[in-house]
């Protein structure tokens, strides 16, 4: 890595309140699990409205989760996109986690909206493609399935023309795909482990009733998820090569 040059969290939104109070937020996680110094990192939140930061002075982009929706479309969420575009176009090696995933599909030309099969949350088995075995993000460990933590109602139904399908299960097919040869978006949490993922499941507990599911089995399934934090060290290993 440039050393002038830092990882930009792009901070798309906030987590539950309570999480917030005890384990910090979004891009506390995701600075963790990346296992940067601090000074190598900054946090931009495009809510407030303020212009993106020259693409010059990153050496990569990591794009948070969110409790919004791509589908509604807000101001910020669509220069967001726009601005993705043209840090791909730069070159600039890129991670979408969960609403960043979806963002990313979506401004390339993929469908995004309400998964089918409902919200799903805990954690689950990540099985990766051919493609993906062999991805210099996804596939630097080895295996050919990973556990990895999970807390969403939307999906990328379709990937963007010209994507790699890198990852899926058997909730989502398109758990994680990468667009030319170094943005990429997994579906997944690599940043939470099992105290968070209990925590969201507990927050949805009355909606995954209402869709009939059995979010007591569910919470009995949660478990620590090693192999998908890694995907944050890895990442960061690819914007310091």
């Amino acid at each position: 890595m440039d050393t002038m040059k830092k990882l930009l969290i792009l901070k798309v939104g906030d987590t539950l309140p309570e999480l917030a109070e005890r384990r910090g937020d979004f891009e506390d996680w995701f600075v963790a699990g990346l296992g940067l110094d601090s000074d190598k990192v900054t946090v931009f939140d495009p809510r407030a409205g303020a212009d993106f930061p020259p693409l010059g002075l990153l050496a990569g982009i990591l794009v948070t989760g969110s409790h919004a929706m791509v589908t509604e479309h807000h101001p910020w969420s669509e220069r967001s996109a726009e601005w993705l575009v043209q840090a791909a176009g730069a070159g600039i090696p890129t991670l979408g986690v969960c609403y960043g995933h979806q963002l990313l599909a979506y401004a390339f030309g993929g469908q995004v909206g309400p998964n089918p099969n409902g919200t799903q949350e805990g954690t689950t088995t990540i099985q990766l493609t051919s493609a993906g075995r062999t991805d210099p993000l996804l596939g630097a460990f080895g295996v050919e399935q990973f556990d990895a933590q999970v807390s969403h109602t939307q999906s990328a139904l379709s990937l963007p023309p010209g994507a790699i399908r890198l990852a899926f299960d058997g909730w989502d097919e398109n758990q994680a795909f990468r667009i030319g040869q170094n943005v990429w978006g997994v579906q997944f949490h690599p940043e939470m482990d099992a105290d968070i993922a209990r925590a969201y499941l507990r927050a949805e507990w009355d909606e995954l009733l209402e869709q009939g599911q059995n979010p007591d089995v569910i919470l009995a399934g949660v478990r620590e998820t090693p192999l998908a934090a890694r995907v944050l060290r890895r990442f960061a290993e690819i914007i310091s090569e």
